[in-house]
């Protein structure tokens, strides 16, 4: 029987989610959750998403709205085994003690502190740690981006020493009230947030992060200079070991990809939905070795990373799959994502 699964929050991450699990053999969208109209909630309804009034909203507003309403979001998680929480960072936290009285198990996203949950989560990384857990909490962007490739350095190479620079996107490119603005801005934090977080997956990772915010709304860069414990043989064969895993695309030298607007260039013309990379993005030209000393480039989309890693949580908190790559290979599979 599918496992019921309901998404309170329909914004950047919760549409996508819902768009995800919707396509999913094993799962079913029992239910999405507003807080007021819009667009978003239009478009819930147009692909017959159940739609809930979550929060502070009032169903009035939808129905003056002409949006078809289905109840309350208290009224959508009776009818959940789960529920992903996509609302806003640190609203989730709040959500918890309603979805543990209606004894659901959770999904929570990076903006939630890691204690909202049992474990942090990455497919690559920890999914048997995951297996049966009831709250589990998906990291962030850029933390996915920087933990997907350590599952594949830490594994081949070891890691004596990591630091990354993060180039990051002012703003995603529906916003309005923040960003980009014309100037670089450091993130004056030492290191930045993204370290702890990739150590509350990996703990004896050696990791330090420094961030930059930069007037892009398109994706986020991550510069990687890492110290590895055993020298690769060339550097193609670190780019094998990046090829040999799910979600990693690489750029070859002709293919002429310059840049983060070429990489969603590249989403688009493949009928992607909405444009979306859930890939760490690496370029051939892009590696650079010298003896046990990596230097790389990875980009990452904001928008869309995180997507398949919340399938796979919720895969794993039910037992729907004994480990990561039967869990990645259907996900992967049903989300037409490619290498």
């Amino acid at each position: 029987m599918p496992v019921r699964v309901a998404v309170n929050g329909f914004g950047t991450i919760g549409k996508r989610v819902a768009d995800a699990i919707s396509k999913q053999p094993d799962m079913v969208l029992v239910g999405v959750a507003k807080t007021r109209p819009s667009f978003e909630a239009r478009i819930a309804m147009e692909r017959e998403y159940p739609l809930y009034v979550g929060g502070d909203g009032r169903l009035e507003d939808f129905r003056a709205a002409g949006l078809t309403v289905a109840g309350t979001t208290d009224e959508m998680l009776r009818q959940a085994d789960v529920v992903v929480d996509a609302t806003p960072d640190k609203a989730g936290r709040e959500h918890a003690a309603k979805y543990a009285a209606a004894n659901l198990k959770a999904v929570y996203q990076g903006g939630e502190k890691p204690d909202v949950a049992e474990l942090s989560f990455s497919a690559l990384a920890n999914y048997e740690a995951a297996l049966g857990k009831s709250r589990v909490r998906v990291v962030s962007c850029n933390t996915t981006g920087i933990v997907r490739a350590a599952s594949v350095l830490r594994a081949r190479y070891g890691v004596e020493r990591w630091d990354v620079t993060l180039i990051r996107r002012a703003a995603d490119p529906a916003e309005t009230r923040k960003g980009p603005v014309n100037a670089i801005l450091p993130t004056f934090q030492f290191p930045s947030h993204h370290a702890p977080d990739a150590q509350t997956i990996f703990p004896d990772l050696p990791i330090t992060t420094t961030a930059v915010v930069v007037p892009t709304t398109l994706m986020h860069l991550h510069v990687n200079h890492v110290q590895l414990r055993r020298p690769p043989a060339s550097v193609s064969d670190v780019l094998d070991a990046f090829r040999e895993t799910p979600r990693f695309q690489i750029f070859r030298s002709w293919e002429h990809v310059e840049g983060t607007p070429q990489v969603l260039e590249y989403a688009r013309d493949h009928l992607s939905p909405r444009g979306d990379m859930m890939m760490n993005v690496l370029w051939e030209d892009g590696v650079h070795l010298q003896g046990a000393e990596l230097r790389f480039f990875q980009a990452i989309h904001q928008e869309s990373i995180v997507v398949p890693e919340n399938i796979d949580a919720i895969r794993a908190m039910f037992n729907l799959a004994p480990d990561a790559a039967s869990s990645i290979a259907v996900t992967d599979m049903a989300l037409g994502i490619r290498q």
